[in-house]
C-alpha cells in the first residue's frame, strides 16, 4: 500500500493530525445522504476532521482495514474497506483524487444504511 493511502486509512482509524499533510487546502468529497436522493458534494478539510471526529464519538472502538486496494491509475487510488465498532460492521469503497501528492477529492460509496440500521438509529 503506498504512503498516501495508508495515511488515509491512519487518518480515518482515529490519527486526526494527519490530515493537514494528506489532505489538500481545496479539498472536496461527495457523499450520498443517509436518508437518500442525489449526491451531497462538501468541502473542507476542517469539516471534514470533524466528520471523523464524529463517526468515532457515534461508533467507540471503530477501526478501518482495507479488503482490496488500493487500486490506482494516477492520479485516482480505489479501496474497499471494512468498518468494525463494538459488534456493528460495515464496508464500504473509497475513491481517491491526488494532487500535488495529497488528497484532493473524494468519493464515498458506503453501506451506510446498514451501519445505521445495526446502531438503531433507522429500522430494519
Amino acid at each position: 500500500m503506498n504512503d498516501l493511502v495508508q495515511h488515509w486509512l491512519d487518518f480515518w482509524n482515529g490519527d486526526l493530525e494527519l490530515a493537514g499533510k494528506i489532505v489538500h487546502d481545496d479539498f472536496v468529497w461527495h457523499v450520498a445522504p443517509l436518508s437518500g436522493g442525489p449526491q451531497q458534494n462538501r468541502a473542507g478539510r476542517d469539516e471534514l476532521v470533524e466528520w471523523v471526529r464524529e463517526s468515532h464519538q457515534v461508533m467507540a472502538g471503530l477501526k478501518f482495514s482495507v479488503d482490496v486496494g488500493p487500486i490506482s491509475q494516477e492520479p485516482f487510488h480505489a479501496v474497499r474497506w471494512l468498518a468494525e465498532a463494538n459488534g456493528v460492521s460495515f464496508h464500504g469503497t473509497d475513491v481517491l483524487r491526488v494532487r500535488d501528492g495529497r488528497i484532493a477529492e473524494y468519493w464515498l460509496n458506503a453501506d451506510s444504511l446498514w451501519a445505521a440500521q445495526q446502531l438503531g438509529m433507522v429500522p430494519s
